[in-house]
């Protein structure tokens, strides 16, 4: 992948569309900024997930996991799915696993 490159030529209508994807761009790291937030795009990433689920995997309180998940969904990163009783959540679009693949090779994959 190549960065684009900017420069004093750049034309107003590039800078301005340029702003606004920085402002989509900044959102959508605030969404996944925080390390409960992360770890349950994480988990999402392997496939859907009910809260009870991602309660257990995270070992938090019924609680935290659903304040998470507002903020997530929020953010449109997540999606809701309702079967009777329990909530399930996936990945709203493939935005979240990509970012979660770069986190994981950045972070976590042994060198």
């Amino acid at each position: 992948m190549v960065l684009p490159i900017f420069d004093e030529n750049i034309c107003a209508e590039d800078m301005e569309k340029m702003a606004t994807n920085a402002i989509k761009a900044s959102t959508f790291l605030k969404a996944i900024s925080h390390e409960g937030r992360l770890m349950i795009l994480c988990y999402l990433a392997s496939g859907e997930k009910s809260v009870t689920d991602l309660e257990e995997l995270l070992s938090v309180r019924q609680a935290a996991v659903s304040q998470q998940l507002s903020r997530l969904r929020l953010e449109g990163l997540v999606t809701p799915r309702r079967e009777g009783k329990i909530i399930y959540y996936s990945l709203s679009d493939n935005r979240s696993k990509q970012i979660m693949e770069v986190v994981y090779d950045l972070f976590c994959r042994e060198t």
